[in-house]
């Protein structure tokens, strides 16, 4: 089976995918069918995401498989984590308030946001859909701690 294509060879727009198939009773579906955001990471991103993946999200490991340092390592996780952002439409640069040197507190907020839920991912409790529709949900979502309602106690 040949890799899929997300370049148009003569202008290199993006291509969508037309028609699927079932090889096992021969059906066919035709429509314009979204790729996944996953899926429209450079190979060379990909190959990051798997070796982070298989390490269960443990920057040590990574650092080690890969011969590479921390600050490497985060660098690749970022622009991972960027690229992901690019392809659902959103640009993660814009949620931020300010230049990353002087970020402010909601945007530390999102990057431990953003770091919870990729661990949650790579210690498989939660799938990569629900990873992306949470990573999507930060950028919409303003920081502001709102007040909330006493927790009633737990008899149980």
């Amino acid at each position: 089976m040949r890799p899929l294509i997300l370049k148009c060879p003569s202008c290199s727009g993006d291509l969508s995918v037309a028609r699927l198939h079932c090889r096992s009773c021969d059906i066919s579906l035709e429509g314009d069918f979204g790729i996944p955001a996953l899926l429209r990471l450079n190979r060379a991103q990909l190959d990051f995401v798997e070796v982070f993946l298989k390490n269960r999200g443990n920057i040590r490991e990574v650092e080690r498989e890969l011969g590479v340092s921390y600050p490497t390592v985060r660098a690749r996780l970022d622009e991972v984590i960027e690229a992901i952002y690019r392809n659902i439409g959103h640009n993660l640069a814009s949620s931020r308030d300010g230049a990353r040197s002087d970020r402010s507190a909601s945007d530390e907020t999102n990057a431990r946001n953003r770091r919870a839920i990729l661990e949650q991912l790579s210690a498989g409790k939660l799938s990569p859909e629900d990873a992306m529709r949470a990573l999507a949900t930060l950028g919409k979502q303003p920081n502001r701690k709102e007040k909330s309602e006493p927790e009633e106690p737990d008899h149980g």
